[in-house]
């Protein structure tokens, strides 16, 4: 050995397969997050009123946070090799999902309808 190192990287097919797999996860948390503010807002409206300021930052959060941690996570961990990557998009995913339970349960205990 000559003390130089190569590190292997996983084949091109399987990182885009793997990041195809959590993007539809990934996606989800991101049409929910959608689909929860729509209908807060439609029942806003139905009421009469509108949603807080405290309640459109928090659906606001709960759809910009999973594009942005897919997007960390998969720049940290597309050259590193596949089960890296894994676990990067998973621990970014385990996040989006303890974020969602946060949002849920403020939700459901703060009133966000002004």
């Amino acid at each position: 050995m000559t003390g130089i190192e190569t590190r292997r990287t996983a084949p091109t097919w399987a990182v885009w397969a793997i990041a195809g797999v959590f993007a539809l996860l990934f996606a989800y948390a991101v049409w929910t997050a959608v689909n929860y503010l729509v209908a807060w807002v439609q029942a806003a409206g139905a009421a009469g009123q509108s949603l807080s300021a405290m309640g459109w930052v928090v659906w606001i959060l709960a759809i910009i946070l999973p594009i942005l941690l897919f997007g960390v996570a998969l720049a940290l961990g597309r050259r590193r090799g596949a089960l890296t990557l894994t676990l990067f998009l998973l621990t970014a995913l385990s996040l989006v999902a303890v974020f969602w339970l946060n949002v849920v349960a403020y939700t459901t205990i703060v009133p966000i309808i002004a």
